[in-house]
């Protein structure tokens, strides 16, 4: 039996997750590489820590937008369609790259962003709802099943981005910053043909059409969930985005190729552990809001000892700090992630899901402004100190979660 006819004798839902999934991929190995090429291309034509937190500016903030309705839109209109609007999105805005350099200003490049931003943020909503769309609800262990396929489809999806980060310095370097954006467009332009051709029509799309009021969650589970979401990102986001590689170029001379290379590792080692998250949280017993709580406390301790390193001395203590920041982070995100999809109800859970990511995405965005502002006024300590506050103040909130069993 060749592949093709392998792949046809799966079951229908099966193949309609895997073509989410390579969808998702695509789309998500593009945004990583595009991240890298914008904060190194533009740190190289001279632009300062915090104007290039600005160029992400509207990319975060569109990405706040497009959650708070983008579920209503994938519950009216069905989770292809906001897939494939996001993908149609990708390429317009790496379409606005491809300008001459000297057109690529501050107000153009933002521009670029928040379309980015939005096409993002659609792609990764109809991905996570669908999963629970398409996993089967009337098994007896439904709940892990359901865990184990949120841990894949998110770990694999940070395991890409981190290959795009990589792939944007080794693009960068060899073609430059408009090669690499046309090699990304080629490649986008095959996968919407592809999802175009092969998406079923009505996936999630709910027969009884939502009203728009109705995009604010009315469970408490899921706005707790949301605010430590929040919280958790931004802890990520404050050191990570700007201040990181910007640090590593200035301070201790890397070059495009071993900055990507760092962080491709690091998102690639953070989605790999993704993956094994249920395996991970399995061995521990309680319930989620003790679990949930914890694990946001164990991570809480890890910027703060990186902190106290030598950072502007040697890097050493730095990258073992954040890797092992990467490990922790990416238990607390998995299971975020199988939380809220757990949560979210099983009529609409498009529009639970594109709540609990626009917060997700505030976070992002806070975290990204105070990248650049905080690594610029008081460097890169300070932005550490700050995460672990954040990763603090998102254990805190797990504590008003629910009481359910593991």
């Amino acid at each position: 039996m060749t592949a093709i006819e392998r792949l046809r004798a799966l079951p229908f839902e099966i193949r309609q997750y895997l073509l989410v999934t390579g969808n998702y991929w695509a789309f998500t190995l593009t945004d990583g590489a595009l991240r890298m090429l914008v904060v190194l291309h533009f740190h190289q034509l001279g632009y300062s820590p915090l104007e290039i937190a600005l160029l992400f500016l509207f990319y975060e903030a569109f990405g706040v937008v497009t959650n708070f309705v983008g579920g209503w839109l994938g519950a009216r209109l069905g989770l292809n369609r906001t897939m494939n609007l996001g993908l149609g999105l990708q390429l317009i805005a790496l379409g606005m790259l491809l300008v001459p350099t000297t057109a690529l200003t501050v107000p153009w490049v933002m521009a670029a962003q928040a379309i980015s931003g939005i096409a993002k943020d659609l792609n990764k909503m109809s991905a996570k709802s669908a999963v629970k769309v398409l996993v089967p609800s009337d098994s007896a262990n439904a709940q892990g099943a359901l865990y184990r396929w949120v841990a894949i489809l998110t770990g694999s999806k940070n395991a890409l981005k981190g290959a795009g980060f990589f792939l944007g310095g080794l693009l960068l370097t060899l073609i430059g910053f408009q090669g690499a954006i046309f090699a990304m467009w080629l490649m986008l332009i095959v996968v919407l043909g592809l999802s175009l051709w092969r998406l079923r029509a009505d996936l999630g799309r709910q027969k009884a059409k939502p009203k728009f009021r109705e995009v604010f969650s009315t469970s408490r589970a899921v706005n707790v969930l949301a605010a430590a979401r929040l919280c958790l990102f931004a802890s990520r986001d404050i050191w990570f985005v700007v201040a990181l590689p910007v640090f590593l170029y200035d301070q201790h001379d890397w070059n495009f190729w071993s900055v990507g290379i760092l962080m491709a590792v690091w998102v690639i080692g953070y989605g790999g552990i993704q993956t094994q998250a249920p395996r991970i949280t399995r061995l521990l017993h309680g319930d989620t809001r003790t679990i949930t709580a914890g694990w946001a406390l164990a991570l809480a301790l890890l910027p703060a000892v990186t902190a106290l390193t030598p950072l502007d001395t040697t890097v050493l203590w730095l990258v073992i700090g954040l890797l092992a920041f990467g490990a922790i982070f990416a238990i607390n995100s998995s299971w975020h992630s199988y939380l809220i999809v757990r949560f979210a109800r099983a009529e609409g859970v498009s529009m639970d899901v594109g709540f609990y990511y626009m917060a997700n995405a505030m976070g992002r965005l806070i975290g990204t402004i105070l990248s650049g502002w905080i690594y610029q006024m008081y460097g890169l300590a300070a932005c550490l100190w700050l995460s672990a506050a954040m990763v603090l103040a998102s254990a805190l909130l797990a504590l008003g979660l629910p009481r359910q069993p593991q």
